[in-house]
Protein backbone atom coordinates (compact mmCIF):
# COMPACT_ATOMS: atom_id res chain seq x y z
CA UNK A 1 0.00 0.00 0.00
CA UNK A 2 2.83 2.54 0.96
CA UNK A 3 4.61 2.14 -2.38
CA UNK A 4 1.49 2.75 -4.21
CA UNK A 5 0.63 5.56 -2.48
CA UNK A 6 4.41 7.14 -2.62
CA UNK A 7 3.73 6.56 -6.83
CA UNK A 8 0.88 8.36 -6.45
CA UNK A 9 2.96 11.41 -4.58
CA UNK A 10 5.78 10.80 -7.51
CA UNK A 11 3.38 11.54 -10.33
CA UNK A 12 1.93 14.64 -8.78
CA UNK A 13 -1.12 13.77 -6.53
CA UNK A 14 -0.22 15.55 -3.57
CA UNK A 15 -2.97 16.29 -1.12
CA UNK A 16 -3.78 16.04 2.19
CA UNK A 17 -5.84 12.95 2.43
CA UNK A 18 -3.19 10.80 -0.01
CA UNK A 19 -0.36 12.41 3.06
CA UNK A 20 -2.70 11.33 5.67
CA UNK A 21 -2.98 7.37 4.06
CA UNK A 22 1.01 7.95 3.68
CA UNK A 23 1.30 8.53 7.13
CA UNK A 24 -0.94 6.08 8.33
CA UNK A 25 1.51 3.38 6.19
CA UNK A 26 4.19 5.01 7.16
CA UNK A 27 3.62 4.03 10.55
CA UNK A 28 2.16 0.67 10.12
CA UNK A 29 5.34 0.23 8.62
CA UNK A 30 7.17 1.19 12.06
CA UNK A 31 8.57 4.57 10.03
CA UNK A 32 7.66 7.44 12.57
CA UNK A 33 10.29 9.76 10.84
CA UNK A 34 8.35 9.32 7.93
CA UNK A 35 5.13 9.29 8.96
CA UNK A 36 5.85 12.78 10.85
CA UNK A 37 6.74 14.11 7.27
CA UNK A 38 3.40 13.34 5.58
CA UNK A 39 0.95 13.82 8.64
CA UNK A 40 2.96 17.42 9.31
CA UNK A 41 2.16 18.15 5.36
CA UNK A 42 -1.48 16.91 5.62
CA UNK A 43 -2.09 18.93 8.36
CA UNK A 44 -0.83 21.94 6.34
CA UNK A 45 -2.59 21.45 3.65
CA UNK A 46 -5.53 20.90 5.43
CA UNK A 47 -5.80 22.05 9.29
CA UNK A 48 -9.23 21.00 10.09
CA UNK A 49 -8.06 17.36 9.67
CA UNK A 50 -8.59 16.06 13.01
CA UNK A 51 -7.83 12.68 12.59
CA UNK A 52 -4.47 13.85 10.75
CA UNK A 53 -3.82 15.64 14.22
CA UNK A 54 -4.59 12.73 15.93
CA UNK A 55 -2.21 10.28 13.82
CA UNK A 56 0.91 13.35 14.17
CA UNK A 57 0.73 13.04 17.63
CA UNK A 58 0.76 9.80 17.48
CA UNK A 59 4.17 9.86 15.16
CA UNK A 60 5.59 12.16 16.77
CA UNK A 61 5.14 10.03 20.51
CA UNK A 62 6.49 7.17 18.90
CA UNK A 63 9.65 9.36 17.47
CA UNK A 64 10.32 10.28 20.92
CA UNK A 65 9.04 13.65 20.38
CA UNK A 66 6.91 14.23 23.62
CA UNK A 67 6.56 17.72 23.09
CA UNK A 68 5.75 17.66 19.53
CA UNK A 69 3.51 15.20 20.16
CA UNK A 70 1.15 17.23 23.04
CA UNK A 71 1.12 19.95 20.24
CA UNK A 72 0.14 18.03 17.89
CA UNK A 73 -3.05 16.71 19.94
CA UNK A 74 -3.54 20.26 21.78
CA UNK A 75 -4.04 21.74 18.16
CA UNK A 76 -5.99 18.68 17.06
CA UNK A 77 -8.28 18.85 19.65
CA UNK A 78 -9.58 22.02 19.28
CA UNK A 79 -9.82 21.19 15.44
CA UNK A 80 -12.35 18.31 16.73
CA UNK A 81 -13.90 20.54 19.08
CA UNK A 82 -14.58 22.67 16.48
CA UNK A 83 -16.24 20.14 14.38
CA UNK A 84 -17.83 18.13 16.47
CA UNK A 85 -15.40 14.85 15.78
CA UNK A 86 -16.62 13.65 19.50
CA UNK A 87 -14.56 10.47 19.04
CA UNK A 88 -11.32 11.97 18.20
CA UNK A 89 -11.69 14.28 21.09
CA UNK A 90 -12.14 11.38 23.58
CA UNK A 91 -9.05 9.89 21.88
CA UNK A 92 -6.70 12.71 21.90
CA UNK A 93 -7.89 13.70 25.33
CA UNK A 94 -6.93 10.55 26.60
CA UNK A 95 -3.48 10.56 24.80
CA UNK A 96 -2.77 14.26 26.18
CA UNK A 97 -3.29 12.95 29.67
CA UNK A 98 -1.49 9.84 29.31
CA UNK A 99 1.82 12.05 28.52
CA UNK A 100 1.26 14.52 31.12
CA UNK A 101 1.65 11.38 33.67
CA UNK A 102 4.51 11.50 35.89
CA UNK A 103 7.33 8.29 34.69
CA UNK A 104 6.74 6.08 36.95
CA UNK A 105 3.33 7.52 38.13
Amino acid sequence: MRERLEKMLAAGHDNALLRFGLGQACLKDGDAEAAVLHLTQATAQNPQHSAAWKLLGTALRQGERPDDALAAWTRGLAVAEQQGDHQSVKEMTVFVKRLQRPAGG
